[in-house]
């Protein structure tokens, strides 16, 4: 069965519901019900089970007692696992594109974050940010290191819109881009990667503040994480 465009309806529904839950539509605890989101979306049941099905292979969805589907909830220690391993893979990425990038991937590259720095913190940078990831991703130019970081980025969905939607911190990305894209540029591989990293760990510190806000969250790590 596919959907209008020719697209099966199963990878439909799953590309519609990680939008979702990437822009905040969807939020951990939320319940899947196959009818609702069936209606919803409006395809069958099929590929709405076929795509929670998916998102639960990724580690998003959990089935829970007399509940069903829902959208997990990520703990304390999970989410600094995950942008601990961001930092590494992203960290890589930056290192391995100041060797295998094109002068014509760098430039647009730059082209890319001026743009996001003229944009402020209007929504169209946080598309722009993501943008500019993958494209960086792809001048790093290894195949296994993509799929690594886009099934850890499924796994960051869960965590809710972009923390660039935080006061000042779209500039701040911006700079800390820049940063790395100098470092590139000179093809210097291990500046580009303390860059990137610490481009990472800002946006951890920033995710760990709001994780502090929540109620549901009691943190048993005593001291300064970062």
């Amino acid at each position: 069965m596919t959907a209008d465009d020719g697209t099966p309806q199963g990878n439909s529904a799953y590309a519609r519901l990680l939008m979702e839950l990437r822009e905040g539509r969807l939020n951990p605890g939320d319940r899947l019900r196959e009818t609702e989101l069936a209606e919803r979306l409006g395809m069958s049941r099929t590929p709405v089970r076929e795509a929670i099905r998916q998102l639960e292979a990724d580690g998003i969805v959990t089935h829970l007692p007399r509940q069903g589907a829902s959208i997990r909830s990520l703990d304390y220690a999970e989410v600094m696992e995950l942008y601990e391993m961001r930092a590494v893979l992203e960290g890589t990425a930056a290192r391995l594109a100041t060797r295998a990038a094109s002068d014509i991937e760098i430039e647009e590259l730059f082209e890319m974050n001026r743009q996001m720095k003229s944009l402020g913190s209007a929504p169209e940078a946080f598309i722009l940010n993501r943008q500019f990831h993958a494209a960086l991703l792809d001048a790093s130019k290894n195949r296994f290191l993509t799929r690594s970081i886009h099934a850890l980025q499924r796994a960051l969905m869960i965590l809710g819109p972009t923390t660039l939607t935080e006061p000042d911190r779209a500039e701040k990305a911006v700079e800390e881009h820049f940063g790395v894209l100098d470092a590139i540029k000179a093809r210097d591989g291990s500046l580009a990667e303390a860059a990137m990293r610490a481009h990472i760990e800002a946006a951890q510190r920033v995710r760990v503040r709001a994780l502090r806000a929540r109620p549901d969250q009691t943190p048993s790590y005593d001291g300064d994480l970062l």
